[in-house]
């Protein structure tokens, strides 16, 4: 589940961009945060697998006119995993069902793999549908 961020989560979500190695640098990364508070293309969100549970990551998004681009995606070492970046990644796509989802360099290998498990299931079915 995803959380638009607002600056009561300022804390939270700086711990969670902290873990990018490029982010690393505290003014590197209030530069980023002040970027997605700032700019109307830029989004930030933090996510929770169950609502009212604990934040568990973030994902900021750059949006286009028909794209949503992944700028970082960030989870704690704990759930860190392909099926949370997933769950992240599927809850983006029905926020922007009608975007087509991208990713930096940095990104681009997990959209890539995120694709790939929307068009098939364990079986081979072809999921793109749904």
């Amino acid at each position: 589940m995803l959380t638009k961020y607002k600056n009561d989560y300022a804390k939270i979500a700086m711990g969670f961009l902290s873990f990018i190695p490029d982010l690393k640098d505290i003014d590197h990364l209030k530069t980023e945060l002040t970027l997605y508070t700032t700019d109307n293309s830029h989004q930030l969100y933090l996510y929770r697998e169950v609502a009212g549970g604990d934040f568990e990551g973030v994902v900021g998004i750059e949006m286009g006119t028909d794209f949503v681009m992944v700028r970082h995606l960030s989870l704690s070492p704990a759930v860190r995993s392909a099926a949370t970046n997933f769950a992240v990644l599927n809850d983006l796509t029905k926020l922007y069902p009608d975007q087509k989802l991208m990713g930096t360099m940095e990104t681009a290998p997990l959209i890539a793999a995120f694709s790939q498990y929307r068009k098939e299931d364990p079986d081979g079915t072809d999921l793109s549908a749904e």
